[in-house]
């Protein structure tokens, strides 16, 4: 019997007992909002799992960007609990001979997708099937066009409903998935290498491939002027800890909320302003020995 269905029983029997929480599904995807995509695999989840709690990540990724899709749903997956179940359709492979895949994490959550880098960034990796089962499928088949429907969405409601993780499919081995060439920071005699891999939202601040421990290295402290170069244009920012921190309209660089090398306009787009369209590469110097403290 389904795990969620034993939960609720021994609510009832037991008094004073708090019931389960519904299991979660969240729920990452290309499909934008403006048709009936997204509902209709929601619609497949709920047939399977009518108590699952959908979350939606976000249906905005940019069309068929991979690479993008995975730092959406790396940067999310500390908020989830343990159990919760990812769906990530980013799926410009549909109907070929990539694998549909589910894979499970030490921490016990679980992504279902297709097997083409879209778990690159996700550590803990434990147990990878390829899905076979026909029986989770909708209609007993695979479509070759809408796999967000007919595949990933009912396996991740079997899934997080309790069904066995086993009835999946055979097991693919973990080093085998496919992953992602993604580019790394890099810093050397000259300075740092670096890209910017997005933007912030709709606020155009630059999302950048630079942990904080590697920009560190260049020897810059808070208030130090950086010259940051993208794409040849060089832009001089304080380096500050907010917005706040400069006048409305001017720039600065900052270590954003998930611990990465970031530039803002305070108030303003940055991307906009500097003709800035990721993926663009940029370069930092050393930090020089006579540079001094200069915020306004």
């Amino acid at each position: 019997m389904r795990c969620f269905v034993l939960a609720a029983l021994f609510c009832i029997l037991l008094p004073g007992c708090s019931a389960a929480p519904p299991p979660t599904v969240a729920f990452l995807s290309d499909f934008g909002t403006v048709d009936d995509s997204v509902a209709i695999c929601k619609g497949e989840m709920i047939r399977v799992a009518p108590q699952v709690r959908i979350i939606d990540v976000t249906h905005q990724v940019t069309p068929y960007a991979v690479d993008e899709a995975a730092r959406f749903l790396a940067g999310c997956i500390s908020n989830f609990p343990p159990g919760t179940v990812f769906v990530c359709v980013v799926d410009p492979g549909v109907g070929s001979d990539r694998k549909p895949i589910a894979v499970r994490t030490d921490s016990g959550q679980i992504y279902v997708g297709p097997d083409n880098g879209l778990i690159t960034l996700v550590g803990g990796l434990t147990e990878a099937r390829e899905i076979t089962n026909t029986h989770w499928m909708l209609g007993g088949k695979r479509s070759s066009t809408f796999h967000g429907r007919d595949i990933f969405s009912p396996v991740a409601a079997h899934l997080a409903r309790g069904d066995h993780f086993a009835e999946v499919g055979p097991v693919v081995p973990v080093d085998k998935l496919v992953r992602l060439n993604l580019s790394v920071a890099t810093v050397d005699a000259a300075g740092l290498t670096g890209e910017v891999v997005g933007l912030d939202g709709p606020y155009g601040n630059l999302v950048t491939n630079v942990p904080e421990a590697t920009f560190d290295r260049l020897g810059y402290k808070l208030g130090d002027i950086v010259t940051v170069t993208v794409d040849g244009k060089a832009v001089r920012m304080p380096l500050v800890k907010t917005f706040s921190d400069v006048p409305e309209g001017q720039p600065l660089l900052y270590i954003d909320s998930r611990g990465r090398l970031a530039a803002a306009i305070n108030l303003a787009d940055f991307a906009k302003a500097n003709g800035i369209t990721p993926p663009a590469k940029f370069t930092i110097p050393l930090r020089p020995t006579a540079i001094g403290p200069s915020v306004p």
